[in-house]
């Protein structure tokens, strides 16, 4: 059996998958409240390692390693929450976050069925009821538990606690729930920049987070990063075409010129 074959193949795997991953970063570089996502991979070698320092079972106890695959084994995805640039803008309805956390949104299905999701992107604008709403027209969700709603015939601000106050009356009339949770890993993404919880989540209140109002937040992406990853994908992708293109004609001198003699 040519190990190096199976090799070099699932390596090609590997680098494509990474690749999709840097695509679609770059693809949402000016996204906003967009977090950057990678792919994790594991050689061999650390497996091995991993197997023979595993005291789990007792020691001296002998413990079959499996079955063994060739190559590289893909590993999970992770997300980087790092905090991206702001960016001012000439929207009073554009709210960014500094610190931990996320807008806490009422989300509605096609069913009709809502649920909580969670966001960076606070591009928000108001519909024609007074609802501070999402682009896609998903409610914004208060300390209270209920969606804000506005009187759409008077200015608002926004102060860094995220209470908004309307008129010369400086008494807030809603503030804006700026939810944490303690273990990302219980995070996943939803559509195009939502977040929901699964199982286990914890959600706290961000205390430490602060509201700024007229700003955006950016991506976390830096495109030149991200463009000298592919060209290093690229290039080992193509390491592993070459050792496939030798093997191939290793096999062809085997079956085609030695046979003969």
């Amino acid at each position: 059996m040519l190990k190096g074959l199976y090799t070099a193949y699932t390596g090609m795997i590997n680098e494509q998958h990474r690749m999709d991953v840097m695509t679609n970063n770059l693809a949402n570089a000016t996204t906003n409240g967009y977090k950057k996502e990678g792919a994790t991979s594991q050689a061999f070698n650390d497996v091995l390692t991993y197997k023979i320092k595993d005291l789990s079972e007792g020691r001296g106890i002998a413990k079959p390693l499996g079955k063994n695959n060739f190559g590289v084994k893909i590993g999970e995805g992770y997300t980087d929450y790092s905090e991206g640039p702001m960016r001012e803008s000439d929207s009073a309805f554009d709210l960014a976050i500094s610190g931990p956390g996320f807008f806490e949104i009422s989300y509605t299905n096609k069913a009709g069925e809502t649920s909580r999701k969670y966001t960076r992107d606070g591009n928000f604008t108001m519909n024609m009821q007074g609802y501070l709403v999402t682009q896609d027209g998903d409610y914004v969700v208060g300390t209270d538990n209920r969606n804000i709603r506005l009187d759409p015939l008077l200015d608002f601000r926004v102060d860094t606690s995220g209470n908004i106050m309307q008129g010369d009356d400086n008494t807030p009339v809603a503030t804006i729930r700026v939810r944490d949770f303690e273990d990302y890993n219980y995070l996943e993404k939803f559509g195009e920049n939502l977040y929901q919880t699964v199982d286990g989540a914890t959600a706290t209140d961000a205390e430490e987070a602060k509201v700024y109002q007229g700003y955006l937040e950016g991506s976390n992406i830096s495109v030149v990063t991200e463009m000298v990853n592919m060209i290093n994908i690229s290039r080992a992708y193509e390491t592993n075409q070459k050792v496939i293109q030798t093997y191939d004609s290793t096999l062809d001198i085997a079956v085609n010129q030695l046979g003969k003699l």
